[in-house]
């Protein structure tokens, strides 16, 4: 298995640059990559704006040689176009049958989460808790070449609703907590003390 993580937006709401803000001992980036050890073979970093920032984040990662995986770096020159281009510039670089995507704010993900989606079967694998679908998403290569054949402005959602879904119940309020703004950056930490 094989995960994109998606790192290419503005943070605009953020007024900083989230992916690097620490969390304890890591970064919110390298929290959201950590999560798929012992998982993937692979995990595959779309970078767009401030990509060199990114890029100097995995190579800090690769030195540490913490990880059984292999980081990818990907820069999206198209990231301006909105996330779905990353996830066709992510998508363009997986070459197992399955894989995971998830933004790269998404640091608090359990990683028994992880292993248990890793383990259902299904095109579109989502986890929900309370009745809410979080990240990260699990997709078969058939949606991966979907993904591919869509027109570039389009969307997931639009690609997704095709498929049957599989929603996967987990007592995991980390799926549904992203870092958008410095108000959800003070919560992921008060929820990281726990």
């Amino acid at each position: 298995m094989e995960a994109i993580i998606l790192a290419a937006g503005y943070s605009s709401r953020a007024n900083t640059y989230k992916m690097t803000l620490p969390l304890g001992q890591l970064s919110i980036l390298e929290h959201t990559v950590s999560k798929f050890e012992g998982i993937c073979s692979r995990v595959i970093v779309v970078a767009g704006f401030q990509a060199e920032i990114i890029q100097a984040e995995m190579a800090k990662l690769s030195r540490k040689n913490a990880y059984s995986f292999e980081i990818k770096f990907v820069h999206n020159e198209d990231f301006n176009l909105g996330m779905f281009s990353s996830i066709q510039r992510g998508c363009n670089e997986v070459t197992e049958p399955t894989f995971f995507i998830t933004p790269g704010d998404c640091p608090l993900v359990k990683k028994k989460t992880i292993h248990l989606l890793a383990m259902q079967k299904g095109n579109v694998v989502i986890p929900s808790f309370n009745y809410k679908g979080g990240h990260p998403i699990k997709l078969s290569s058939e949606v991966k070449q979907k993904i591919l054949e869509t027109n570039p402005e389009s969307n997931l959602r639009n690609v997704l609703g095709s498929y049957e879904k599989k929603y996967m119940h987990v007592e995991d309020p980390g799926i549904l907590m992203d870092v958008d703004t410095m108000e959800d950056y003070q919560k992921a930490i008060l929820y990281f003390k726990g």
